[in-house]
């Protein structure tokens, strides 16, 4: 039988993955901190010499007290079986028992003063010190040189070796965060064709509902006079894409109760930045669809403010995601108060964001719509993360993320791997559906969400179909297969991708954006004019705030918090709570607007297929695209 491994001797592996540059002696005195040095720090894409005086802010993260016993601990109290099971500690008990000391944290302090660093920030859990200073300063304290580096596209900064640090502090110190940019590579998992706050508009013709319409409704004006053929592999008509679904429409494709609105639940969201207009948004789409809106709280994380940031992007590709999350957590659980919770930077703090709503309990379930590309990352940017999801799991807070939008990750990076953190055995990763939601809000079809696309041409024929995008998944190259997943996770599954592992996703819910979730925000047009519109959105970053309402419901109607779930959700795994998503042939027709907001430039179309996935696979049972599947009417019992 495939048995688990500790999440921090695999944890530790991070160092062999991920090492690129071998280990010097560290100088009298000193020890070595292996692992902090990214997997694309190499020569061969070595740009030049980081400017001395850049300014640097970094968190130094220092380790549980007794980390087996932390593990221990997270694993009791989320096993149904444990007589801990649900026997979650406060944030107070979890300092007293695991956080580092008062005086390790001023050992660090300390140090960090002396080689000339400012000092931001040490929350109350003692996780991490946060400074800030120059790339000079950094170098010298950390025995290190810095350059930059050709990845994705972009130039960012890491050391260059392996750092060190004092030896009477380094063995506290579980990693350092900000010194090199690993941060930078973060990414949505927001899937459509125009984001905001440039205008976008969902185009018509399209579906109130699944079947509603389809190509022989299309007007000879609508088609510009164009005889449309039979795309390759499909025989017309095709549905219409939908127009996007409604807060209804989910509740009623996934069984949940009238009577159960969220009441008393509290869900957190994690982005960055934060959209200037996104109450007033709530606000309207909420009157839009009959709902009560509900006032936000929004919150930036202490000692994140005002820190040195690296602008890869502008916020404005964030302000959509932070809409649509906070849209359908409202649509799923409405009375629910939603925590906002935006770091103030491109990406950077996400880390110290996620460590504020565990240290302080902000809410009981967290969903982020965000991941990484792959595991290789370095061992001191992995090692702290986990810490922090460990410290959730003990204290009852379901971690949910997106398990992304680029399937196996292999035309991205070169070689199959899950995201992390979506891949962290003890976070929630949800995968995403293709969805037909009945004109009496029945599930008409659903299935995996993988995307080819082909355009219909002036001709009438089509382009050849080519991939676009769908739902992330497959098997982790560094954590071990959980005991929650051993004899769920089918040997199809590791065979597909070469190894055994943790298996991504768990769960699933709308993702497709085809398919997708009409949302509500204030968008820049063309003609200079800021005002509020709807349009269809998805990708996983939907998938995991839908979960996060069902699971808010789920607690309501338990009368307390499921915490970590996953030991549960495979428990029930043939019980009847998941309606267990397989494989459908087919495509829809989507109408895009040319200009993306109205008509006025002529309409084109674009043949969408269902579940075609590179190397994932729907299937029945457990798969690698949706997971165990989706929530059915008696999902939410189930859990009680």
């Amino acid at each position: 039988m495939r048995t688990r491994t500790s999440i921090f001797a695999i944890v530790t592996s991070v160092a062999l993955l991920g090492s690129v540059i071998p280990a010097l002696a560290a100088p009298s005195g000193r020890a070595i901190l292996a692992g902090n040095v990214p997997p694309w720090a190499k020569s061969a894409n070595f740009k030049g010499t980081a400017s001395a005086s850049d300014s640097i802010g970094f968190r130094v993260y220092l380790g549980w007290n007794d980390p087996a016993g932390v593990e221990a601990v997270a694993t009791a109290v989320s096993n149904p079986t444990s007589a801990a099971f649900g026997h979650y500690l406060t944030p107070q008990q979890f300092r007293q028992q695991f956080a580092p000391s008062q005086a390790q944290v001023g050992a660090v302090q300390d140090w960090l003063r002396s080689q000339g660093f400012t000092i931001d920030y040490t929350p109350l859990n003692n996780h991490y010190v946060a400074a800030e200073g120059t790339v000079a300063q950094a170098a010298a304290a950390f025995n290190t040189s810095f350059g930059t580096y050709s990845v994705a596209g972009m130039t960012l900064r890491s050391p260059s070796s392996d750092i060190s640090m004092p030896s009477s502090i380094a063995g506290m110190v579980s990693g350092v965060i900000g010194l090199d940019e690993s941060a930078a590579l973060v990414h949505t998992n927001i899937a459509l064709d125009a984001p905001p706050p440039a205008a976008f508009v969902s185009a018509q013709p399209c579906s109130s509902y699944w079947g509603q319409k389809s190509t022989s409704d299309l007007t000879p004006a609508e088609l510009n006079n164009v005889t449309m053929s039979n795309p390759p592999g499909y025989t017309l008509p095709l549905p219409l894409a939908p127009c996007g679904y409604s807060p209804s429409q989910l509740r009623g494709v996934y069984g949940v109760s009238s009577g159960l609105l969220g009441d008393g639940q509290t869900v957190a969201i994690i982005d960055a930045y934060a959209a200037p207009t996104i109450q007033q948004d709530l606000d309207q789409w909420s009157a839009n669809r009959g709902l009560s809106s509900t006032k936000i709280t929004q919150v930036i994380a202490p000692g994140t403010l005002n820190r040195p940031e690296n602008r890869r992007q502008g916020p404005q590709g964030w302000y959509g995601e932070e809409t649509l999350d906070v849209e359908a957590v409202h649509g799923m659980a409405p009375t629910a108060h939603i925590v906002y919770v935006g770091a103030p930077n491109n990406y950077q703090d996400l880390d110290a964001a996620l460590n504020h709503v565990v240290d302080r309990h902000l809410a009981s379930i967290v969903t982020n719509s965000y991941g990484f590309p792959t595991e290789l990352l370095p061992l001191g940017f992995i090692k702290p993360y986990e810490d922090t999801i460990l410290q959730g799991a003990a204290e009852g807070i379901g971690i949910y993320f997106s398990s992304g939008d680029n399937s196996d990750e292999s035309l991205v990076v070169g070689y199959k791997t899950a995201d992390w953190p979506a891949s962290s055995p003890f976070v929630t990763a949800v995968g995403g559906t293709t969805l037909g939601v009945a004109q009496d809000n029945s599930r008409a079809v659903e299935t995996g969400w993988g995307t080819f696309s082909a355009s219909l041409k002036a001709s009438g024929s089509w382009t050849s179909p080519s991939w676009l995008y769908g739902a992330g998944g497959g098997v982790s190259r560094l954590f071990a297969e959980p005991s929650y997943q051993v004899g769920v996770v089918p040997n199809s599954v590791f065979n597909a991708q070469g190894r055994v592992g943790r298996a991504v996703p768990d769960i699933a819910a709308l993702g497709d954006p085809n398919t997708g979730y009409m949302i509500g925000e204030t968008q820049t047009f063309p003609d200079g004019s800021v005002r509020y519109s709807e349009y269809r959105i998805g990708g996983t970053s939907l998938s995991s705030p839908i979960m996060a309402g069902i699971m808010a419901l789920a607690d309501q109607a338990r009368g307390g918090p499921h915490g970590f779930a996953n030991p549960l959700f495979y428990r029930k795994a043939t019980s009847g709570a998941f309606y267990d998503v397989d494989h459908v042939y087919g495509a829809m027709v989507r109408t895009n607007y040319n200009n993306s907001i109205d008509a006025s430039a002529g309409l084109s179309f674009r043949l969408r297929t269902f579940d075609q996935s590179l190397s994932l696979q729907t299937t029945p049972g457990y798969d690698d695209v949706t997971g165990l599947g989706t929530p059915t009417g008696s999902f939410i019992d189930a859990l009680r």
